[in-house]
């Protein structure tokens, strides 16, 4: 598959919020997984896929319901693409809020290789 075709599965997959769909069709095995620096989250960076996984379980049981999910892009530049993301949501103990956030991928040999997401850190 070409990177645009990468970025565009990977966009469907989250649109339908098939997050772990889209890992597992698209990611390469020994993929890399960056976090904003002061971050509440249980790791900056994963490396592999299965940690990916379990950092993607961790945080959908924080999730205490998922309104609504809106994916801006992608936009393919050589083996990268980005997109914007917005996700209405509501994480448990805290009010529904909208999060935004950049995610920036590397794409190698067909494969996500490097993912590294940007958002606002309270």
């Amino acid at each position: 598959m070409s990177t645009q075709e990468i970025a565009n599965q990977w966009a469907e997959y989250c649109r339908q919020g098939q997050w772990g769909k889209a890992q597992e069709e698209l990611y390469d095995a020994n993929c890399i997984s960056l976090e904003m620096e002061g971050a509440q989250v249980s790791a900056q960076k994963v490396e592999g896929l299965e940690a990916i996984r379990k950092k993607e379980q961790q945080w959908s049981q924080m999730v205490e319901e998922l309104h609504g999910v809106e994916i801006e892009g992608p936009i393919v530049a050589g083996n990268h693409f980005t997109a914007a993301m917005k996700m209405d949501i509501t994480m448990q103990g805290r009010p529904r809020n909208t999060d935004e956030e950049v995610g920036v991928f590397r794409v190698e040999n067909g494969k996500i290789v490097s993912e590294q997401f940007f958002y606002a850190v309270d």
